[in-house]
């Protein structure tokens, strides 16, 4: 991959809420920890959001040269894995299993690159442990029955990520109904296991850590402290990652955190999706329609800050944007010469990448670069207007630009019979058609066209195009492809 080196990139600070020229920790490295899922049911496409933003960012930052440590955990045990296993009567084990393999599955699927790093909560008991017992020691925290909590008022600095005041911090945090509790908006560190429970050996008792220790202690095991970008969707800013840095900086005594980077909301109807309110829509389910460049596309068309409001007509568009872009590299494999052809310097072509990393460097504006890729979609296709002879340079140039930027965005890393068969395979499926019953409505057209009844060939051929399905007559015989 081109590497590209990063004059000025800018990222918004969450906790600032401003844009800041990044400079990392350490130089050369990024070290970047993502909150990664709770594994007790199949993933929706608000968590596909989150790992297509951060997977961009992690693509772009490795391009620049960095060499990136991206670390996304899972949480494997929580009251809602539990109760699912209660539920469907199987072991906690089993089911978060099932769920991070789940997930697993949805992220391969997406494109989405591996990091470097999947921790699971359970395998660092130990470590959340110790960290407890240093708050503990340091007087930030204090033990309740069997259970130890957060003691919020002795972090003079808690509430400065999130900017709420102490009623929204009261109406906004998960509290837990423990009269032994100094305060509303302290929160478990460690909780006493009740009856059926999985539980572990603690010096405080038997039982469990709370959420929020987990991230602070695998993210400095794994990164150490501080470590340059902590991520996650809006949802998790307060109270999970305020609760987060106050634990870490006050069991540490150092900053835990230099950039704070918060995805949007998913919504639907302009109501955020979340499996509480049941308006969800799972990856896998989207994925037997779409192609999954259409969710990247659709997601990538805005910036990352920003919510999403979820509506067919606009994922239409990005299948048929996706589609555009696949055609034209289409087009050029079919030009007699491209792969010959010199590469020349060319002042429009590196003005589109000059307003490509423009953008990318402007706090990851995705949205702007794919303007610059889709400009440069359209400059190929002018080119190729005009004639391939004297334009090939600019062509083979533009068709090598235009692949390096979309994988930048983890885009158009499909070959193009690849996409076109796959594309065609989901479509069938939605339209209730398989290759047989095509190729037998193409057999009984050229069977009526042979018998001059051309009335019935144009009837099965409406008939296809009624479903998306286009039939093109060529020499070398009535091919069909997807048309929408």
């Amino acid at each position: 991959m081109i590497k590209y080196e990063v004059m000025a990139l800018r990222i918004y600070n969450s906790l600032t809420h401003e844009k800041e020229t990044f400079t990392p920790v350490t130089e050369g490295k990024v070290r970047l920890y993502v909150c990664g899922v709770t594994a007790y049911s199949d993933s929706h496409i608000g968590h596909a959001r989150s790992a297509i933003v951060f997977d961009v960012i992690s693509r772009y930052l490795r391009a620049s040269g960095y060499d990136v440590t991206y670390v996304r955990n899972f949480t494997d045990i929580d009251d809602k894995i539990i109760n699912r296993a209660n539920a469907e009567k199987r072991g906690w084990k089993e089911v978060a299993d099932a769920y991070i393999d789940s997930f697993g599955a949805d992220m391969a699927a997406l494109g989405i690159l591996p990091p470097t790093h999947e921790p699971r909560a359970t395998e660092h008991i130990g470590d959340m442990i110790a960290l407890i017992e240093d708050l503990v020691k340091k007087g930030f925290a204090y033990q309740a029955g069997g259970s130890v909590y957060f003691s919020v008022g002795k972090d003079k600095g808690y509430g400065a990520l999130s900017g709420r005041t102490l009623e929204e911090m009261v109406a906004g945090a998960r509290i837990d109904v423990d009269e032994r509790k100094k305060d509303p908006l302290d929160f478990a560190l460690w909780k006493e296991s009740k009856p059926g429970e999985p539980a572990w050996d603690s010096p405080f008792g038997k039982g469990r850590p709370g959420w929020h220790i987990e991230c602070s202690t695998m993210s400095i095991k794994y990164l150490g402290c501080p470590f340059d970008m902590h991520g996650g969707g809006k949802d998790l800013l307060f109270p999970h990652h305020e609760n987060e840095r106050a634990q870490a900086e006050c069991a540490t005594g150092r900053k835990f955190v230099n950039y704070w980077v918060h995805n949007g909301f998913v919504t639907m109807d302009r109501e955020k999706m979340s499996k509480s309110l049941g308006n969800i829509l799972l990856i896998k389910d989207f994925l037997k329609v779409y192609h999954p460049d259409v969710l990247r596309l659709f997601f990538l068309s805005a910036h990352y800050r920003n919510p999403v409001d979820y509506a067919e007509s606009s994922v239409e568009s990005a299948d048929s944007a996706l589609r555009r872009l696949y055609a034209t590299l289409e087009r050029v494999s079919g030009a007699k010469g491209i792969d010959d052809a010199p590469q020349e310097a060319n002042a429009e072509l590196d003005g589109l990448e000059q307003r490509f990393h423009a953008a990318m460097d402007d706090d990851f504006n995705t949205a702007l670069a794919l303007s610059s890729v889709f400009d440069l979609a359209t400059a190929i296709n002018r080119m190729m207007d005009e004639g391939e002879g004297a334009n090939l340079p600019f062509v083979a140039k533009g068709r090598d630009l235009l692949l390096s930027l979309a994988h930048l965005l983890g885009l158009l890393t499909q070959d193009v019979e690849s996409f076109t068969r796959d594309d065609a395979r989901r479509h069938l499926v939605a339209v209730g058609l398989d290759e047989s019953r095509i190729e037998d409505a193409i057999k009984s057209r050229i069977e009526a066209r042979r018998n001059k009844d051309y009335q019935r060939a144009d009837e099965i051929r409406n008939g296809l195009l009624e479903k998306g399905i286009a039939l093109l007559d060529t020499p070398q015989g009535t091919k069909w492809r997807i048309k929408k």
